[in-house]
C-alpha cells in the first residue's frame, strides 16, 4: 500500500512562503520521515487519526504523548466543551483553576501547592528559579543529553544562543552518582538545584532506566547538599503511575512538573511542590494572559478523574507489555535484532547495531505504508485507547513490515 500525500504537500508548500521552515520544532518533516508522513492532519479520534489527504492512520505517537486516554475522549470533550460555554479565557482565573489545583495536590502526595502555566518549558524553567530564590544559588545540575525545554539554558539547537545561556548548567552522565558528587564537590555550596527525568529518555538513542539505588542515591545527595531536587515529570507523567512517576521510582521530590498527558490534548501544564517552598515561589514572576484558560483546566480535572477511578497508568503499561511482547516475536520469527528500550507504555525502537539510524528509518518507512504511525527518532507512546484489537493489527502489520525489511537488506 502506498498512500498519497499530495494536498499535504499544497499546503506545506504554501506554509514554507509563510512559516518558517513550514512546519518548525520537533514535529518538522526533517525530524521523522518527511516523505512518507503527512505534514497534516484532518482529526483523529481514539487511537487513529486522519490526515488531509484521507488516509488512515494506527497512531503509537498520541500527539507526542499529549494524547493518554485517546483522541476526543467523550468524557473530557464533554468537560472542555461545557466550560467553553461558559468561556475560556477571562480577566481573572476561573473557579476551575482551584479545582485543578485541589485535585493535583489531593492526588500526588507530597504535593503542597500548585502553579500553571501552558507548556513544560515554562515551568521548568521557571522550577529552576524558585530553587535559585530559595537557596541563593545560582547553578542547576541535569542529566547530559537531556531535554527540559526550549529555553536558552536547556535547548539542545544551536542558534540565537551565546555562551553565558548554560554558563551556570552542569551535567553528569546519567546513573553515575559518583560523577555526580564530583560535579557538585567542584561547586562547593553554588549548586540550587538538580533536575531530572524519571528515567533518561535522551533524542536520537535508546531509553536508559535508572539503576536500582539511583533515585535514593540522588535523594540523599541533595538532602546532605541542600540541592532543591526538581522532577520533569512533563513527558512520563501518568503513564507510570496515576500519582506521578515518582511513586513508581519511589522517591520523593522537592517540586514536579507535569503537562503533556495532563490535559489529554489541552494546552496546560502544572508545577507542584512542597510546603517550604510555597512562599518563596511568589517571589518568583509567573504570568500569561492565556494561562487561566478555563477549558484546558477543565479538561484536566476530568483528566486526572479518570486516570484515578479506571488506573489508566495500570492500564497502558499492561498494554504496552503486550505490544512489546508482539513485536519482540515478529523481530524474532525475522532474525531481527529489534528491541524497545523504557517502559512499555513509552517504548523507544531500537535496532542493535544501528547506531546511524538508517534500520530503524527504513522499517518506520515501511510500516507507514501500512498505516503505521512509528517514528524512528522517539520513544513511542500507548494510550488507554489502544484494545486489544488496535495492538494486534499493529503487530501483524510491523510483522509484514519486518519481513519486507529483510528482502529488502537481502537484494
Amino acid at each position: 500500500m502506498s498512500f498519497s500525500h499530495k494536498i499535504s504537500d499544497v499546503y506545506f508548500a504554501r506554509a514554507a512562503n509563510v512559516i518558517p521552515g513550514g512546519i518548525y520544532g520537533h514535529v518538522a518533516p526533517v525530524a521523522g520521515l518527511p516523505r512518507h508522513f503527512p505534514h497534516y492532519i484532518k482529526t483523529a479520534e481514539g487511537c487513529r487519526f486522519e490526515d488531509v489527504d484521507g488516509n488512515r492512520w494506527l497512531d503509537f505517537m498520541c500527539g507526542f504523548g499529549t494524547i493518554l486516554h485517546g483522541y476526543l475522549h467523550p468524557e473530557i470533550e464533554f468537560a472542555a466543551s461545557s466550560q467553553r460555554q461558559l468561556g475560556s479565557v477571562f480577566n481573572q482565573p476561573s473557579p476551575v483553576m482551584v479545582e485543578l489545583a485541589e485535585s493535583l495536590t489531593e492526588k500526588i502526595n507530597f504535593a503542597d501547592w500548585t502553579v500553571f502555566a501552558k507548556n513544560g518549558s515554562d515551568l521548568t524553567t521557571w522550577a529552576v528559579r524558585v530553587a535559585r530564590e530559595f537557596t541563593g544559588k545560582p547553578y542547576v545540575v541535569k542529566a547530559r543529553g537531556a531535554y527540559h525545554g526550549v529555553d536558552a539554558w536547556c535547548d539542545p539547537g544551536l542558534g540565537g544562543k551565546i555562551k553565558e545561556d548554560k554558563s551556570k548548567v552542569l551535567e553528569f552522565n546519567w546513573n553515575n552518582i559518583q560523577e555526580l558528587k564530583s560535579v557538585i564537590s567542584s561547586h562547593k555550596n553554588q549548586i540550587s538545584s538538580i533536575i531530572l527525568t524519571p528515567y533518561h529518555h535522551a533524542a536520537f538513542s535508546p531509553s536508559i532506566m535508572p539503576s536500582e539505588s539511583f533515585w535514593t542515591d540522588v535523594e540523599k545527595v541533595c538532602q546532605s547538599n541542600n540541592i532543591i531536587l526538581i522532577l520533569d515529570d512533563v513527558r512520563v507523567g501518568g503513564r507510570l503511575n496515576d500519582g506521578g512517576s515518582h511513586k513508581y521510582f519511589g522517591f520523593t521530590p522537592d517540586m514536579a512538573v507535569y503537562s503533556k498527558g495532563l490535559g489529554n490534548g489541552y494546552a496546560i501544564s502544572a508545577c507542584v511542590g512542597k510546603d517550604f517552598l510555597k512562599d518563596v515561589s511568589k517571589e518568583v514572576f509567573l504570568t500569561g494572559s492565556c494561562w487561566n484558560d478555563a477549558v484546558a483546566m477543565a479538561a484536566a480535572i476530568r483528566s486526572l478523574e479518570i486516570s484515578h477511578s479506571e488506573n489508566v497508568a495500570e492500564s497502558i503499561l499492561a498494554k504496552g507489555d503486550y505490544f512489546v511482547k508482539g513485536m519482540a516475536e515478529k523481530a524474532s520469527e525475522n532474525e531481527l535484532p529489534f528491541i524497545f528500550t523504557g517502559p512499555s507504555s513509552m517504548p523507544y525502537p531500537w535496532f542493535e547495531g544501528d547506531e546511524n539510524l538508517f534500520r530503524i528509518q527504513k522499517f518506520c518507512e515501511i510500516a507507514a505504508g501500512k498505516g503505521l504511525y512509528f517514528h524512528p527518532h522517539h520513544n513511542w507512546f500507548i494510550s488507554n485507547a489502544h484494545e486489544k484489537n488496535d495492538l494486534d493489527e499493529a503487530i501483524e502489520l510491523a510483522g509484514e513490515a519486518m519481513s519486507e525489511l529483510v528482502r529488502l537488506e537481502l537484494v
